[in-house]
């Protein structure tokens, strides 16, 4: 009988070939993939992976992709380095895009500089509470937080349905489920003319700066360590084991709620039922793929957004199912967690016994 021993040492180097080797085996996978439904595995893969680095449209849709998955990322690393499960981003996400699309359309069609901080504050807070209800259920009775945070999701996605279907929804829209379109005080500038690209980018990689400094110079980053290894040893460094849970939530729904806000004044322009789009599961990936590290997390967002660029190019050039990039997202996970599990573990032959 086979069975799964910890390893007493683990190779330093697996922070960086781990990744590789799960990106591998997804490009090999997708590969034979192609082959199967008769398609070009070399031009797909070049479609797909290649050919949107090779324009400005193509870098600037990359930019834009890639800001909601790692503003969200960002914040659930922090909760996976402590032990807290938070799946629920995408509810979080929601949230914060509901929230601070009231604020912009609240004030319509009123101008002023103060418009978008105030939406992006509204937006943190929604995020806030609605990342605060799986953690007080996991403080205070228990509960999985992962079944939690993750229904919480559905719930947020009908609550901005209801809203767009009523009362945000645009009078002069001839009965569309859509908001009014933001005024220019409410959208985010563009950084590079001619494009969609924003400076919510800009926003990404400061807040990874922050996260880099907090969690690698700062006594933060300890007490995260520390929950992550062990809670008793948490208590001991003078924090009650219910810290890291609120801490936790509380951060991942404050950056899932900014990316929300960003991706309604910045590329989508207004609210519609349509915005959750599984960025909050996708940053999942990003996350564990770039192994929890703030700069890791900035060039698996960006591996990532180019799976969506390149899929959406994929399916009108080549014709290929809109599932495909979902099917790399989950193949690259899968590929990622066997890899971990093979690196942190060794397979051993456990012998049976048992009466002659």
């Amino acid at each position: 009988m086979f069975k799964l021993q910890k390893k007493e040492t683990i190779d330093q180097s697996s922070l960086y070939t781990v990744p590789l080797i799960a990106i591998g085996c997804s490009l090999i996978f997708v590969f034979i993939l192609f082959l199967l439904i008769g398609k070009n595995p070399v031009l797909a893969i070049f479609i797909i992976f290649v050919e949107p680095l090779l324009s400005i449209f193509g870098l600037s849709e990359l930019i834009v992709k890639a800001t909601p998955l790692i503003i969200i990322a960002l914040g659930l690393s922090v909760g996976f380095r402590a032990g807290v499960w938070n799946i629920g981003a995408e509810g979080q996400f929601t949230i914060g895009a509901l929230f601070g699309g009231a604020t912009i359309l609240a004030f319509y069609p009123t101008s002023g500089i103060w418009i978008l901080p105030l939406s992006f504050f509204i937006a943190i807070i929604g995020g806030i509470l609605w990342g605060m209800i799986p953690a007080f259920f996991k403080a205070r009775f228990n509960t999985n937080e992962i079944l939690v945070s993750l229904m919480l999701t559905y719930v947020a996605i009908l609550f901005l349905s209801g809203m767009v279907y009523g009362p945000l929804k645009n009078p002069d829209g001839f009965n569309f489920p859509e908001s009014r379109l933001f005024h220019d005080s409410g959208t985010l500038p563009i950084i590079f003319p001619g494009t969609r690209a924003h400076i919510g980018f800009l926003m990404a990689l400061l807040l990874a700066g922050l996260m880099f400094y907090l969690l690698k110079r700062h006594k933060f980053g300890f007490h995260v360590k520390v929950s992550g290894e062990s809670l008793r040893a948490l208590v001991f460094s003078g924090k009650s084991t219910n810290y890291m849970v609120y801490l936790s939530f509380i951060i991942s729904g404050a950056f899932a709620g900014l990316a929300g806000v960003i991706e309604v004044s910045g590329p989508v322009g207004q609210l519609v039922p349509a915005i959750p789009v599984g960025y909050g599961f996708t940053a999942i990936i990003v996350a564990f793929l770039g192994r929890l590290n703030p700069l890791g997390i900035c060039f698996a967002g960006l591996l990532l957004a180019l799976t969506y660029i390149g899929g959406e190019a994929a399916q009108i050039k080549l014709g290929l199912p809109n599932a495909i990039t979902g099917v790399f997202q989950g193949v690259l996970l899968f590929s990622l967690l066997a890899a971990e599990a093979f690196t942190n573990y060794k397979v051993t032959l456990k012998k049976m016994r048992g009466n002659f």
